[in-house]
């Protein structure tokens, strides 16, 4: 199954240290992807922010590397929803807009739970 990380999802192993990629894996994805929109995003917040979120966008960027990269261009959440639609995918993520709007599409969402473990919050397509 395919799941795609948005860029708070990504950030979630140095902010939560939880193992995104395991945790993935236990609730049967095996296919991760990552739009170009995010990487430009990670590229941006490595580059403003400071501490501790600085070395959660550089590790996250690193995680990015290890995913499948589609190219894409425009706002990242409409690249996402777009995508997930696209793809009959998951998106891995804890923005709570994008979240909102994915769940009116029906798209499955993947998030964080009790800050040690990720869960589905809505059913398959």
């Amino acid at each position: 199954m395919k799941v795609i990380i948005d860029t708070n999802g990504l950030m979630i192993p140095v902010q939560f240290n939880v193992d995104i990629f395991g945790e993935l894996k236990r609730l049967g994805y095996d296919r991760f992807i990552v739009p170009l929109s995010v990487i430009r995003e990670l590229e941006s917040l490595k580059k403003g922010l400071k501490g501790k979120d600085r070395t959660a966008a550089k590790v996250a960027y690193s995680l990015a590397q290890k995913c499948e990269i589609v190219g894409t261009s425009g706002y990242a959440d409409d690249v996402i929803i777009d995508l997930a639609d696209e793809h009959c995918a998951a998106v891995l993520t804890n923005d709570t807009v994008l979240r909102k709007r994915l769940e009116s599409k029906d798209i499955p969402v993947i998030c964080l739970r009790q800050r040690n473990r990720l869960e589905q919050i809505t059913d398959e397509v």
